[in-house]
């Protein structure tokens, strides 16, 4: 079992554990993270709902995000992340959710936001919404990688914090 696998393994126990749902909105992952959980045998206990929301128009459309926050902040900002959280929730109606919004590159950075920049944003139901911004080193896989770990890393965490 590699590293983003016994995560997840983790996190499904904590999961099931509690009979809750967890659901994901990935950008920049490409729906890594759900491949990831439903690469355990038995996570449809615990997993029920994946959106891969790559481009601003499905960000729009199945998370329900404002428009405004993306031309205001770019879809690579901790309000995007927080509005995809949100909407992933409300779709979803698990009582968990997380979501990734970044630039694995090679292109499409900014001074300001520059390739490997990714926020990840955490909420469980009746809770207010966790971001977080990290910004990784390396090449598209190695950013998206890294994403995956840290998305992994970062629920668990949310979720001890949530006492589940």
């Amino acid at each position: 079992m590699n590293a983003n696998q016994i995560l997840a393994k983790r996190l499904g126990t904590q999961l099931e554990k509690h009979q809750a749902f967890i659901a994901t909105a990935e950008s920049c992952t490409g729906g890594w993270i759900a491949k990831t959980l439903t690469d355990l045998p038995g996570c449809s206990a615990w997993f029920e709902y994946g959106f891969v929301t790559y481009g601003n128009n499905a960000k729009l459309k199945l998370l329900g995000v404002d428009p405004g926050l993306l031309e205001r902040h770019g879809a690579v900002s901790r309000e995007v992340a927080e509005a995809m959280v949100a909407g992933t929730l409300a779709a979803s109606g698990a009582y968990l959710a997380l979501a990734v919004t970044g630039i694995a590159g090679p292109n499409g950075g900014t001074p300001e936001k520059p390739v490997g920049t990714v926020w990840f944003a955490y909420q469980a139901s009746g809770a207010q919404p966790l971001s977080v911004c990290h910004l990784f080193h390396g090449d598209r896989d190695t950013v998206r990688r890294l994403a995956v770990s840290t998305a992994l890393t970062g629920v668990l965490d949310y979720l001890d914090k949530q006492r589940v």
